[in-house]
């Protein structure tokens, strides 16, 4: 039985492309749809949260917004591999780094995602759960990344709860690895492993957390369609 339109899109099953890319500013999805897709056609503008179905070197792709954190994330993450069948999720955002090597305008590929945030905790683990990529987007990331000659790192990232926070412990996090920080790549990748499907997160630098470096508008408008690039060749 057709579930859809669903509290949060309102689209029929058909109207989504087996594989979406996703960015927090539903303005970031317009402008891939602009940018990235032949003939789109917008599928949502519940809540604002745009999304668009086009095709791109003649292939079915989706674009759509999905907020900002955890819970916003992961309710659209969820909708989309349960109830509208889709296949594949890639999230394009922007991340503060955590290492001196991995500067404003890189891309930080997230191998893995730790969390501070208690999403998990509804699986109910008999531990501590590890959320990881798909390794074949995560592979032909890299390569993509290689190709068009980009500045990159691959490792483990942070999904935190916490945008503005009294202790973040960021010296804990870089004493274990993590490289950058962000707000949904553990939840998205819990949902898709949840669901038998496919995620990545491809972040690009936007500030640096440990030089205190952040990006202009200028900066934003050129250095974040690179990872935009890398997700489309993924298709």
């Amino acid at each position: 039985m057709d579930k859809t339109p669903t509290p949060h899109i309102g689209a029929r099953l058909g109207d989504i492309a087996k594989t979406v890319i996703m960015a927090g500013d539903p303005l970031r999805a317009k402008f891939m749809a602009e940018k990235f897709l032949t003939d789109p056609v917008q599928f949502n503008n519940v809540r604002g949260m745009l999304g668009f179905t086009g095709t791109h070197d003649g292939k079915p792709v989706s674009v759509m917004g999905h907020g900002i954190g955890i819970p916003s994330i992961s309710i659209y993450s969820y909708e989309l591999f349960n109830f509208f069948e889709v296949d594949t999720i890639i999230r394009v955002g922007s991340c503060g780094s955590y290492r001196e090597d991995l500067q404003i305008g890189d891309l930080a590929i997230a191998q893995g995602a730790c969390t501070d945030s208690n999403y998990a905790s509804q699986f109910e683990m008999p531990g501590t759960y590890a959320p990881i990529a798909d390794f074949a987007l995560l592979r032909q990331a890299v390569e993509a990344a290689e190709r068009f000659g980009y500045r990159y790192r691959v490792g483990n990232i942070l999904s935190s709860d916490y945008f503005y926070s009294e202790n973040g412990h960021i010296d804990k996090w870089i004493n274990m690895g993590v490289m950058a920080v962000e707000m949904e790549a553990a939840a998205l990748y819990m949902n898709a492993a949840r669901a038998g499907k496919r995620a990545l997160a491809i972040c690009t630098v936007s500030d640096e957390i440990l030089t205190g470096k952040l990006t202009t508008p200028e900066q934003r408008q050129t250095t974040f369609t690179q990872m935009m690039d890398v997700a489309f060749s993924l298709l």
